[in-house]
């Protein structure tokens, strides 16, 4: 059984170490943990890794964020991975740091990569997993905040929200999204 698994974030080094790209640092840690490797291939960054007898096409989009859409349908067709065996990984402002959610569906929430995948996919029905990039900043401020780099505190955690959002995401695989919301979002 196939699962894409797309990470966002933007292309670039500029952007390597900003909040926006919590999901590109997720799975480069799946991929680190199941020994994958990414090439470039079209649309995007690929690895293809293997969990419990599930394969997982592990997706960094290269359309940056606000296109991210064309690369997750792209993926989708030629992978012929179905909708409800997506998971799309993003930083959620109106979460607090350190929190993730596991949901299967809902509003993009005013994030451009998701408001992309839903015009896409012409649905807000599939799995997504939010990672809590808090809100602590000034009115005016949140371009400044979500494209900021983590600050020396939050950098001390951010390994260790990745690694438990690696493991939401292969609860998802191994056990579904009910299941694993369950889990996920009670385990915090």
């Amino acid at each position: 059984m196939k699962y894409l698994i797309v990470g966002l974030g933007n292309p670039g080094t500029e952007y390597e170490e900003t909040r926006h790209n919590i999901g590109f640092r997720v799975v480069d840690t799946i991929a680190e943990a199941h020994g994958g490797k990414f090439s470039t291939e079209r649309h995007g960054l690929v690895s293809t890794v293997h969990f419990k007898g599930r394969t997982l096409i592990l997706l960094k989009p290269s359309t940056f964020m606000n296109l991210s859409g064309k690369a997750v349908r792209y993926w989708m067709d030629c992978e012929k991975v179905p909708k409800e065996r997506i998971l799309v990984i993003a930083d959620d402002l109106n979460l607090p740091f350190e929190k993730i959610r596991l949901r299967g569906k809902g509003s993009d929430g005013g994030h451009n990569g998701l408001k992309d995948i839903q015009l896409i996919l012409g649905s807000t029905v599939y799995p997504r997993l939010r990672v809590g990039i808090g809100s602590e900043f000034n009115t005016g401020r949140q371009i400044n905040h979500v494209l900021g780099e983590w600050t020396k505190e939050e950098g001390l955690v951010i390994q260790e929200i990745s690694i438990r959002s690696q493991k939401a995401v292969e609860s998802f695989c191994a056990l579904g999204l009910d299941r694993s919301m369950n889990v996920v979002n009670t385990d915090q």
